[in-house]
C-alpha cells in the first residue's frame, strides 16, 4: 500500500483535530512570496476564463482538492501543510480579496502573494539579458508593491505582521528556469544562470531587508531545491550530457546540483549579513536541498523506488516529460496513484514529496518548535 494513504482512519482524526485548535504561544498567522512552489491560487485568479493556467485543468488538485485550485501539485504544497501544523487554514491567495479582510479562514489568519511564474528580478532586467516569461510579467517586486498596499487595511498593520511567520519564498528558481526551460545546448545557459545568481539573491535580500522595516520579526527563507533531479531538466539536457555528468547515486545532473548548491550558499551569506545588521529578528533559512535530497538518495525507504525521477503526470520518454505535452494538455496521462511519485508534472512535485520536504523543513528548524511547542507534524492524505 502506498505511504501516504497508509493509516487513513488516524491521519483523518489527526488532521481534524489539528484544523481545530492553533498550536499554542505560536504565530498568528502567515504571510508568503514566492512562486508556483507556494501559489495557492493567485494566477488562477489573475487569468481571463479563456487563458486559464494548465493548473486550473485536470488532474490537478485530484489527490486532496479532488479538483484544480491553482496550485501546482496534485494536492496540497508545503506552505499548507506549514499552515495545517500550526494549527491554522490554508494561507487564502491575496488577488481576489484586495479590498476586504476576510474573517476568520481569510487574510485575519494570513495572505499568499506568491505568483506562479512569477521571478524574483523584474521583467525588464531579465528580458535586457535575452530571458522572456511566457506565464506573467509580475515579480517579487510586485508582490511587495502588493503587500504595502494591504498592510495600510489593517487595523495595526505593524503588530499583524510582527506576530506573523513571513515566507519569502521559494523564490528566484524561475529566473533560472526560463534560460534553461529552452536551451538549445548547455554551455550558454550554464554561463547565464551563474551570471544572474548574484543580482537575484541580492534582490531577495532588499525585499526581506523591507520587510523588518515594515515589522517582520520571523522570516523563512527556503533555498532552491536539486533541480539536476527533475524531469524536465534530466529531458532537456539528455542529449547534452555525458555519463560522467550523472550523479551515480541518483541519476541526477550534478552541474545543476551544483548550481543549486550555488544559489544556496550565495542566499544563506546573505541571510547571515542581514541578520548582523538586524540581531533582534529570526531569519530561518530553510534547507530545501537537503530535504528533498534524501528521496532521491533512498528512494526506496520513501515508497519512491525506481519512480523517483519520472514525472506522475506527463507523457513521453524516460523521466514522461515532454515540454511540448506537459500535464494539463490532451495529451499528458496522469498515473494512478501520485504519492508513488516525487514528481508530479516534471516540474513541480506531489503532494506526498511536499508532505516530506514540509517535515523535514519543520523538524529542522528548532527555532519553529520553540515559538510553537504543540506543532503538529504534516499528515498524509485525508478527505476534505
Amino acid at each position: 500500500m502506498a505511504i501516504a494513504h497508509r493509516m487513513f482512519l488516524i491521519l483523518l482524526t489527526s488532521s481534524i483535530l489539528l484544523s481545530s485548535k492553533k498550536a499554542s504561544g505560536c504565530y498568528e498567522s502567515v504571510i508568503s512570496f514566492g512562486d508556483s512552489l507556494a501559489d495557492t491560487g493567485n494566477l488562477l485568479l489573475l487569468r481571463p476564463p479563456n487563458n486559464l493556467p494548465r493548473c486550473a485543468r485536470p488532474p490537478y488538485g485530484r489527490t486532496f482538492f479532488h479538483h484544480p485550485t491553482g496550485r501546482s501539485s496534485d494536492g496540497r504544497l508545503v506552505i499548507d501543510f506549514i499552515a495545517e501544523s500550526l494549527g491554522m487554514p490554508f494561507v487564502q491567495p491575496y488577488v481576489g480579496g484586495e479590498n476586504e479582510i476576510l474573517s476568520g479562514v481569510g487574510f485575519g489568519k494570513g495572505v499568499n502573494f506568491a505568483v506562479a511564474g512569477a521571478t524574483a528580478l523584474d521583467h525588464q532586467f531579465l528580458e535586457r539579458r535575452g530571458i522572456y516569461n511566457p506565464m506573467t510579467n509580475l515579480s517579487l517586486g510586485n508582490q511587495l508593491d502588493w503587500f504595502k498596499q494591504f498592510l495600510p487595511t489593517l487595523p495595526d498593520g505593524r503588530k499583524f505582521l510582527e506576530k506573523a511567520l513571513v515566507l519569502m519564498g521559494e523564490i528566484g528558481g524561475n529566473d533560472y528556469n526560463y534560460p534553461l526551460e529552452f536551451a538549445t545546448n548547455k554551455e550558454e545557459p550554464q554561463s547565464l544562470v551563474q551570471s544572474l545568481a548574484p543580482p537575484v539573491v541580492n534582490y531577495i535580500g532588499q525585499t526581506i531587508e523591507e520587510l523588518i522595516k515594515l515589522g517582520a520579526k520571523t522570516i523563512l527563507v527556503p533555498g532552491n531545491f536539486p533541480i539536476g533531479c527533475l524531469p524536465v531538466y534530466l529531458t532537456q539536457f539528455k542529449t547534452f550530457s555525458s555519463e560522467d555528468e550523472y550523479d551515480p547515486r541518483t541519476g541526477c545532473l550534478n552541474w545543476l546540483n551544483d548550481f543549486s548548491k550555488y544559489h544556496n550558499q550565495l542566499l544563506q551569506n546573505e541571510l547571515t549579513r542581514i541578520q548582523k545588521l538586524h540581531p533582534h529578528v529570526n531569519l530561518l533559512y530553510a534547507d530545501n536541498y537537503n530535504a528533498a535530497m534524501r528521496f532521491y538518495l533512498s528512494p526506496n525507504e520513501f515508497g519512491f523506488g525506481n519512480r523517483v525521477l519520472r514525472a506522475c503526470c506527463g507523457v513521453g520518454g524516460p523521466y514522461n516529460f515532454n515540454l511540448s505535452a506537459m500535464c494539463g494538455t490532451k495529451q499528458a496521462t496522469c498515473c494512478e496513484d501520485p504519492s508513488m511519485f516525487a514528481s508530479w508534472d516534471g516540474i513541480h512535485f506531489t503532494e506526498e514529496a511536499y508532505r516530506l520536504i514540509a517535515q523535514a523543513l519543520l523538524d529542522t528548524i528548532p527555532h519553529i518548535r520553540t515559538i510553537c511547542p504543540s506543532i503538529s507534524r504534516p499528515v498524509g492524505v485525508y478527505e476534505y
